[in-house]
């Protein structure tokens, strides 16, 4: 059954999303580099949410539609409001104040990150039969592994593109774009 998890989380990781946008987009911008603390963060968000939702936090999420509710509005506002700032911020290179998101912020971006509660919650059905602890763990350390992989996949992919966006033409299109889907992603979450 563990493949069948790995192949599943792998396959709700890579696929598009918040995370995969802020890496691209921070990768791009700040270099590899500059970027492994919110890549680290992310891994490690990914995985504490996967451990409280294997204990069974995701479960009331779902028993609780109110909760369920409040942790979309909340997801959508932060996703947007990161978007705007994308947006505002992506014309000129970074200055001296431009930083990448930090190492706590990316932990607790994944507490309100839709994308990643769906995958842990789903992949709890992996693991029907076994002990609450065991399938934290499992869930857990299996997100954050397979994350790890992703998460650098998808910064390495945009710090290549930095060579590409030396212009400010090119730099102003992608980073709007990037906003721009970064604002999708939230308003998926409405209209789902």
């Amino acid at each position: 059954m563990i493949p069948a998890l790995q192949l599943f989380l792998f396959a709700g990781l890579f696929s598009p999303g918040p995370n995969v946008v802020l890496l691209i987009t921070s990768g791009a911008r700040f270099g590899l580099r500059a970027t492994l603390p919110h890549l680290f963060g992310v891994v490690v968000g990914v995985g504490i949410i996967g451990g409280v939702t294997g204990f069974g936090v995701g479960g009331l999420l779902l028993a609780f539609p109110v909760l369920e509710m409040a942790l979309m509005v909340l997801s959508v506002c932060w996703i947007l409001w990161m978007a705007f700032n994308l947006w505002k911020s992506s014309v000129a290179k970074p200055s001296g104040t431009d930083r990448p998101m930090t190492f706590v912020q990316a932990i607790l971006f994944q507490w309100v990150n839709p994308k990643i509660w769906a995958v842990a919650v789903a992949a709890t059905a992996y693991l029907i039969g076994t002990s609450p602890a065991h399938q934290a763990f499992e869930i857990g350390f299996s997100m954050s592994c397979v994350n790890l992989f992703v998460c650098f996949f998808w910064t390495s992919f945009g710090h290549l593109l930095s060579g590409v966006l030396s212009g400010p033409l090119a730099r102003k299109f992608f980073f709007r774009a990037m906003a721009g889907l970064l604002a999708l992603s939230a308003v998926l979450l409405v209209v789902k």
